[in-house]
């Protein structure tokens, strides 16, 4: 025993010294002698006083070569061993330490019973450093125990030099065990290179593009992993000489992954590889004019297959470079101001994806003389709504005094906005009311649009509401006039007496005449304008503001004229067959209630049509990106029976995926000189893209901290080349501009590491390591726990348990005093007389 303070133990001596004195003077000596105790128990605490002892509990820590070089099997009997030493333990501590390039705690899913040990992920199992494995296993040990390790691997060490880590183990005194693990056998295959996109999105389908060197033809099996996952396997045969494999991948993780791969071949061994690959979640910016909430059905569909959905009401001053995809959804496309039809045609040039989804608000405008850019970029076009025969309108318009005003100027635009969309074989009537009647436009041919529009431009808003007269004028005009649609408009903004009208309606119902019935305001007869729409097969609107009323007037014309939308429950037709549809089972998808007609454009590709020849589906490339239109829509209106169906999820998935950016702007390729031990990137314009006036920063990046600055030189018109030396190093490596730049894409090269190409087991230098450091080779699992003889020292601190005992001391001296006290102050009992 050995004390830290041993000249407190002096005062000891003074409190026996008292204490002797004290005892002839008291009478509590028991008290006394226990007051003595705890002071000198305390004073001995003081003193520190410490015990050693010596140990033979060893400290046994188990290094387990995790790397990329090892094989399956050789992980399974790692496993095997891990848990027989951890079973056959006992009194003994025992860690278990996975490394490659260094070591690392194991995984939840791997310190089960028995062990189940994994392969060290990314960049850091592409790699072994024994000399670091050791290094960190030393400096683990708990104290008190007789240190031990073990190193379970196949020796094939690609960094640092295990010799001064030993060195060190032997200085040490702690001797190493080594267990072979026999490695992978070399294969007679050979890995010529792979090939990944820089940057693909979640969810989508990856190419991996393998050229593989095979001595004779032979079945191959490729398996692809991501962080570990497995994600599929593929059958493959393999010819004589250089062979080229294609392999898809899908990883619903954003952000940098490892994908990794392997591929098998009967009697021609196993060759792998490891690469990077970064990936994004896909956005799609939604317009659509439809109440929320119709929409949920394709938006759960979407988000399910890793889309990001913004939904938007407007384009206006919305920037679209965070943005793959746009969806025109049930739009009125004549809304849409040029800037941003232009700017969506821009933005699909570019590589951008559009989709055009159909609904009643697809308006066709026939005096356009040229196409606006959204048509250009659009597959097919909106067809004429009606038929080759003409057609039959009566605007019936209250020019009553409460319509004066800003009422009046509008119902003035709205018909003019409806002679507009006519054709000259058509024919038009406008009938304008106050307390009675006139003919303003008698029924003629909408020919002279000019003179048409300056008698509407002259109505003036005088006098009553009378309706009903008004009404049936307009039907007794319209009945006999020989027309394949015959429509009626009323608007009005005042209540007027029903009279006859709503028997007039059924009767225009029967003669196939529409009646459709405007409300401007509050102060009209509702249920009177609504019924009087309904029987007659038309439709009725209220407007509390009139501002929208030229668009509700020209639409309403439209759907009762032979209108653009067609109404009736049609089945889908696969024209051809495309990766698109593939897995969606289209053939067997239910009809649809309705559709827009449009009318595709010759170079465009139409997969689905409704029919003989309404395009349902119609897709094209345009510039670097895709735009497609679908004619019906994706809701519970006409694709009512398909939001219910199972391919619904499949199908809108594809299509969007069709549309993400395939193309670039620019070609580039990175390759490896192994003459000058350079990395040669080279950067191709498209014939189309004009040269930049200043060439991006770009930077090469390595493994490990490699950052080299790459100056690009122009060697043609559109072409550029620059160099960067890399020497011996292996790994990934990725050249990109420090600001992302479409002309200058990121470029990507997996030169494969020296741990990939490993083979066997190197069992002469785990002999080696063995025996150097006094350790032994594959011994049994029950003597890695034999300390040989040894001890280490463990110093026991005595003053935590002195100081205890001194509290019990002067507890017991306390309870000692009170009895001594209680027995004092107890009265003598009184003897009786």
């Amino acid at each position: 025993m050995t004390f830290e303070h041993p000249w407190v133990l002096t005062l000891i001596l003074i409190v026996l010294a008292w204490a002797l004195r004290e005892r002839r003077r008291t009478a509590r000596r028991g008290a006394l002698v226990l007051k003595a105790s705890a002071v000198a128990a305390i004073l001995a605490a003081l003193a520190e006083p410490r015990l050693t002892l010596y140990s033979s509990k060893v400290g046994l820590i188990v290094l387990v070569d995790t790397s990329a070089s090892v094989s399956a099997r050789d992980l399974e009997r790692a496993s095997e061993l891990a848990s027989r030493i951890e079973r056959a333990a006992g009194r003994h501590w025992v860690a278990i330490l996975p490394f490659a390039r260094e070591t690392r705690r194991p995984g939840p899913d791997e310190q089960r019973s028995p062990w189940r040990l994994r392969y060290s992920r990314g960049e850091a199992g592409r790699g072994t450093d024994l000399e670091r494995a050791i290094r960190e296993g030393i400096g683990a040990f708990p104290a008190g125990t007789v240190p031990r390790l073990v190193l379970i691997s196949d020796g094939k060490e690609n960094l640092g030099s295990v010799l001064r880590a030993v060195w060190q183990a032997r200085q040490l005194g702690i001797p190493v065990d080594t267990f072979r693990l026999p490695g992978r056998p070399r294969p007679e295959l050979r890995l010529e290179s792979v090939a990944l996109p820089a940057v693909a999105f979640t969810g989508e389908r990856v190419p991996v593009e393998i050229v593989l060197y095979s001595p004779r033809p032979s079945r191959a099996t490729v398996e692809i992993s991501a962080e570990g996952k497995p994600l599929g396997r593929h059958e493959a045969d393999l010819e004589a000489g250089l062979n080229h494999l294609r392999v898809n991948a899908s990883v619903n993780t954003p952000g940098a992954i490892e994908l990794a791969g392997s591929v098998q071949a009967a009697g021609l061994g196993e060759v792998r590889f490891a690469q990077a690959l970064r990936l994004r979640r896909p956005k799609v910016l939604f317009l659509s004019q439809d109440p929320p909430g119709t929409e949920r059905h394709l938006f759960e569909a979407l988000k399910a297959a890793q889309f990001d959905v913004e939904p938007a009401t407007t384009l206006g001053g919305r920037d679209l470079k965070d943005v793959q995809i746009v969806v025109l959804n049930n739009t009125d496309f004549e809304g849409l101001p040029l800037e941003v039809k232009l700017g969506l045609e821009e933005f699909v040039r570019q590589g951008g994806g559009l989709l055009a989804i159909g609904g009643e608000r697809n308006v066709y405008v026939e005096r356009k003389a040229v196409e606006d850019p959204l048509e250009r970029v659009l597959p097919a076009k909106l067809a004429p709504p009606r038929s080759p025969e003409g057609t039959c309108v009566v605007l019936i318009i209250d020019k009553s005094s409460s319509m004066e005003g800003r009422k009046m100027e509008l119902a003035r635009l709205s018909a003019i906005g409806v002679i507009e969309n006519l054709r000259p074989i058509d024919l038009v009537g406008i009938l304008i009311f106050d307390n009675s009647f006139q003919w303003l436009v008698p029924v003629r041919r909408a020919d002279d649009r000019a003179l048409l529009k300056r008698l509407v431009a002259g109505i003036m808003a005088d006098g009553g509401t009378q309706i009903a007269p008004a009404l049936a004028e307009a039907y007794r005009r319209v009945a006999p006039v020989q027309a394949v649609y015959k429509h009626i408009v009323l608007l009005t903004d005042g209540i007027s007496e029903e009279g006859d009208s709503l028997s007039l309606a059924q009767e225009a119902a029967r003669n196939h005449v529409t009646i459709s019935t405007v409300g401007l305001g509050q102060d009209v007869n509702r249920a009177y304008l609504e019924k009087v729409a309904a029987f007659s097969k038309g439709k009725s609107y209220f407007l509390a503001d009139p501002s929208g009323l030229e668009q509700i007037l020209v639409r309403d014309v439209m759907e009762h004229t032979g209108s653009t939308a067609v109404e009736k429950p049609i089945r889908p037709r696969v024209v051809r067959a495309a990766e698109v549809l593939e897995g969606t089972g289209i053939e067997t998808a239910p009809a649809l209630r309705g559709y827009v007609k449009y009318t595709a454009k010759s170079s465009a590709d139409t997969l689905i049509t409704l029919g003989e020849k309404d395009p349902l589906f119609v897709r094209w490339q345009y510039g670097l990106g895709r735009s497609a239109v679908f004619t019906s829509d994706a809701k519970s209106r006409w694709a009512s029976e398909w939001v219910a169906w199972k391919g619904f999820d499949r199908f809108w998935t594809n299509v969007f995926r069709d549309l993400l950016p395939h193309a670039q702007a620019s070609e580039v390729s990175l390759e490896f000189d192994a003459t000058t031990k350079e990395l040669v990137v080279d950067y191709r314009l498209a014939s189309y893209v004009p040269e930049p006036h200043r060439v991006p920063e770009l930077f090469a990046f390595g493994p490990g901290e490699f950052r080299r600055p790459v100056e690009l030189v122009r060697t043609a018109s559109g072409a550029w080349r620059g160099r960067v030396p890399v020497g011996d190093l292996r790994g990934l490596f990725r050249v990109r501009p420090l600001e992302e730049s479409p002309l200058f894409p990121e470029a990507g090269l997996y030169l494969q590491e020296e741990e990939l190409s490993s083979y066997g087991a190197d069992e002469h230098l785990l002999r080696r390591v063995a025996a150097f450091t006094g350790g032994r080779f594959e011994p049994p699992v029950e003597r890695l726990f034999d300390s040989t003889g040894r001890a280490v020292p463990r110093n026991l601190r005595l003053w935590p348990a002195l100081l205890a005992l001194a509290i019990v001391f002067n507890l017991a001296e306390i309870v000692v005093r009170k009895l001594q006290f209680r027995g004092r102050a107890t009265p003598s009992p009184t003897r009786g007389a």
